[in-house]
C-alpha cells in the first residue's frame, strides 16, 4: 500500500508539473528569434540600431535566462546594437544533449549563432557562469571578440562543489524523476528567497523574479540542463584556465567585494593577473548581481572599451 501511495503521489506531482510548465510558458511567452543549429536552437533578442559601430553581445549566467541582462541591455540599446542570447538549454533556447554542457560546447554554439546573424567582431559581456564562456570565445573564435567585459565571472576551480540538488538531479534515474515531479512545485516556493540571496547585500528589485522570467528554470528540461552546466563546470574551468594568458583582447573584470556566490579573490583577481591586457574593478559592498547594483559602472566600462576600439585604427595611422 505504501508503494502504491508513493507511485500515486509521484503521478500527481508529474501531472502538476506538466500543467505548471504549460502555465509558465503562457505567462513568460517567447521573446526573440530562434536560430537553428546542429544540436541546439538558440533564442536571440536583437536590440538597438543596426550598423552603428561594434555590436555588444550579452550572455547570462546560471539559473537564469537572457532577461536577467535586459535592464543593462536596454540602457545600451539606445545607442548600440545589443544581442541577448539564451544559453543552450536555457530560457527559450534548447540543446539536444543535456549532459554535454561544457563551456567549450556552448561557446561553439554561440559562435555559430553569431555567424548566422552576420555579427563579426563584438564586445562580449558575460555574467557569472558565462564567465567561463567568454575567455573561450576570445581564444577559440578570436575574430568574434573585440573585447570582454566580465561581470562577477566564474573562471577558476573553487573549493567544494555545487548545491546538493544539482548533484541529485544529475543522478541516473533519480534525477529525471525529481525533475519531472517535485522540482517545479517546490521551486516556486523557493524562487523568491533564492533570488534574494543572490542579490545580497543589495535588495532584490521589486518584481525581479517575474520580470526576469526566472520560473522558466523550473521546467524539467531546463532544470536538468542547468544542473549539468553546474556539475561539470569545475572540471572545465580547471582545464581551460592555463590558456587565459593567451587572451589578446582587452578584458575588464567587474566584481563586488561582498559577492558570496562567486568569490572575487578566486576568480576575478586571478583572471586579471593572468590576462595580459586586463583590468580589475572591485566594487565595495556589492554582491553578485553587478549589472543591477552598479549599471552605470558597467555601461561606462563598455563605452570606454568601444571608444578605445574606434580610436585604435586612428592611433595606428599616426
Amino acid at each position: 500500500m505504501i508503494i502504491l501511495a508513493g507511485v500515486a503521489a509521484l503521478a500527481v506531482l508529474a501531472l502538476i508539473t506538466q500543467a505548471g510548465v504549460l502555465a509558465l510558458q503562457r505567462i513568460y511567452s517567447p521573446q526573440g528569434t530562434i536560430i537553428e543549429l546542429s544540436g541546439a536552437r538558440l533564442n536571440v533578442v536583437d536590440l538597438g540600431p543596426r550598423d552603428v559601430g561594434t555590436p555588444i553581445v550579452m550572455i547570462h549566467g546560471a539559473s537564469s535566462n537572457l532577461e536577467s541582462m535586459r535592464p543593462l541591455s536596454d540602457l545600451l540599446a539606445k545607442n548600440h546594437r545589443v544581442i541577448l542570447i539564451d544559453r543552450p538549454g536555457h530560457g527559450w533556447s534548447t540543446r539536444d544533449d543535456l549532459e554535454n554542457s561544457t563551456p567549450a560546447m556552448q561557446a561553439k554554439m554561440i559562435d555559430q549563432a553569431l555567424e548566422k546573424l552576420r555579427i563579426g567582431s563584438a564586445i562580449v559581456v558575460v555574467h557569472s557562469l558565462a564567465g567561463a564562456l567568454g575567455p573561450l570565445l576570445a581564444l577559440d573564435y578570436p575574430r568574434r571578440v573585440a573585447g570582454l567585459v566580465m561581470l562577477a565571472p566564474v573562471a577558476y576551480p573553487w573549493p567544494g562543489g555545487v548545491g546538493w540538488y544539482n548533484k541529485a538531479v544529475t543522478t541516473p534515474v533519480i534525477g529525471p524523476l525529481l525533475a519531472y515531479t517535485i522540482t517545479l512545485p517546490l521551486g516556486l516556493l523557493l524562487a523568491e528567497p533564492g533570488a534574494r540571496s543572490v542579490f545580497a547585500p543589495q535588495i532584490m528589485p521589486t518584481g525581479f523574479v517575474g520580470a526576469s522570467a526566472t520560473p522558466l528554470l523550473l521546467r524539467p528540461r531546463e532544470f536538468l540542463a542547468n544542473a549539468w552546466d553546474l556539475v561539470t563546470l569545475k572540471a572545465a574551468v580547471a582545464e581551460q584556465a592555463p590558456r587565459y594568458a593567451n587572451i589578446r583582447v582587452p578584458v575588464v573584470a567587474i566584481t563586488g567585494d561582498a559577492d558570496t556566490t562567486v568569490s572575487p579573490t578566486i576568480h576575478s583577481r586571478r583572471l586579471a593577473a593572468a590576462v595580459p591586457n586586463a583590468r580589475l574593478i572591485v566594487l565595495p559592498g556589492v554582491g553578485h548581481m553587478v549589472q543591477y547594483a552598479a549599471p552605470d559602472v558597467v555601461v561606462h566600462e563598455i563605452e570606454m572599451m568601444l571608444t578605445g576600439l574606434s580610436a585604435a585604427p586612428k592611433a595606428a595611422m599616426r
